[in-house]
């Protein structure tokens, strides 16, 4: 079967980039490896999809080119896929942070996907195992458990390694290594991170207790909920630093984020409360217990010395945990690393070294925040390479 476009992989940049090359007239053929497509959108935002956010730029992104994602972000807008999903008829609403979901369901997107594509032509094969490609002077061919299909341009859009329970592979990364493209360091990002065994036991009673901090490593901050689980910490503040931190090294947290810990405490010196009392107003009281245990022994307010007081401030705006691990790709929204952005053209997306080879979305070394930036990478990638393939 030959086609003007094959396209590895059914998901959310896959799906919206045929549509795009159906929309100029190009035949385009989906091949998905899962019985279905889509399967990640549909567990994505609790099952609401969180398609996109209403500001987005590359600052939003982590790449080991911060430039990189400006050229398709600039060109394919969140407002150009608000339109669309309102062209549809599909109800959504702000959560926080600009972040949109659907109101209904996420199958509301996986629907206007498909037809999208349908409008376009686009022809979808699931349950179809890629065994091969190859390269030919004019073409590609791809061999397949469903025989063999032949394109003049390639798109891989198989995803990264997060979730393989929904059917994620290193197919992506694989066919870029065979075409000698550089893959930059792949690893679990957007995801909890596990205590080594003995912080595991100071905290692991602490499991369901959440509290706004700020997560800071670097120059990366983030002021968001974190949440004790049984291995580690888990929470939208955790997930979004998981991006910048790296193994074995520590996290700052400020546990009383917008607030002054050593001015709250000054103006509470001639109290006899307790600290862990007068830290239960500020704090979950689980943790102001399991606090005081280690930093300070709770005792009357008006017995802390000026020197203890400055000394718990700091450590209150600066409390310090070392993880030495993630809950790896199993719990992980996206795959930070990729195909190196410096082997594709951030115009087009086409390989620099390979003609009519592609790569969008996760599978590219560009990564979004919580909150649906990397949705609107899959379809601000896959746009721009639906104008060219």
């Amino acid at each position: 079967m030959k086609t003007d476009v094959i396209i590895i992989g059914g998901g959310a940049a896959g799906l919206f980039c045929a549509a795009e090359a159906g929309k100029r007239g190009r035949s385009a053929l989906v091949l998905e490896r899962a019985e279905k497509v889509g399967k990640k959108i549909l567990i994505s935002g609790g099952g609401r999809c969180n398609f996109t956010n209403r500001e987005v730029s590359a600052a939003n992104y982590v790449s080991n080119n911060p430039h990189f994602a400006k050229s398709a972000l600039a060109r394919y807008t969140p407002q150009d896929f608000i339109k669309l999903v309102e062209k549809h008829g599909i109800e959504y609403y702000e959560k926080k942070l600009g972040q949109l979901f659907c109101r209904d369901t996420s199958r509301r997107i996986i629907e206007m996907l498909l037809g999208e594509c349908a409008a376009g032509g686009a022809q979808i094969k699931t349950n179809c195992e890629i065994k091969s490609v190859r390269k030919t002077d004019q073409s590609f061919v791809v061999e397949t458990n469903l025989g063999s299909f032949e394109s003049e341009s390639l798109v891989v859009a198989c995803g990264g390694l997060s979730f393989p329970k929904v059917g994620a592979t290193d197919l992506g990364y694989r066919i870029a290594r065979q075409f000698d493209l550089k893959i930059e360091k792949t690893r679990p990002a957007l995801v909890p991170l596990v205590f080594n065994d003995n912080r595991l036991k100071e905290f692991g009673k602490l499991a369901g207790v959440s509290l706004e901090t700020t997560a800071s490593f670097g120059d990366a901050a983030f002021r968001e909920n974190i949440l004790f689980t049984h291995r580690g910490l888990s929470g939208p503040a955790i997930l979004q630093i998981s991006n910048y931190w790296q193994p074995k090294e520590q996290i700052s947290f400020d546990l009383l984020a917008g607030k002054n810990a050593f001015e709250l405490l000054g103006e509470s010196r001639n109290s006899r409360q307790e600290l862990v009392n007068f830290l239960s107003q500020h704090l979950p009281a689980r943790f102001a217990e399991k606090f005081c245990a280690e930093f300070a022994p709770s005792k009357p307010l008006n017995q802390f010395s000026p020197k203890e007081i400055e000394r718990l401030a700091g450590v209150l705006h600066d409390w310090r945990l070392r993880f030495d691990e993630t809950e790896g790709y199993h719990k992980a929204e996206v795959t930070l690393g990729g195909v190196s952005t410096d082997e594709l053209s951030s115009k087009t997306m086409e390989a620099k070294r390979v003609g009519n080879l592609y790569f969008i979305g996760e599978v590219v070394d560009v990564t979004g925040w919580l909150g649906g930036y990397n949705f609107q990478w899959a379809w601000a990638s896959a746009f721009a390479a639906g104008q060219y393939v």
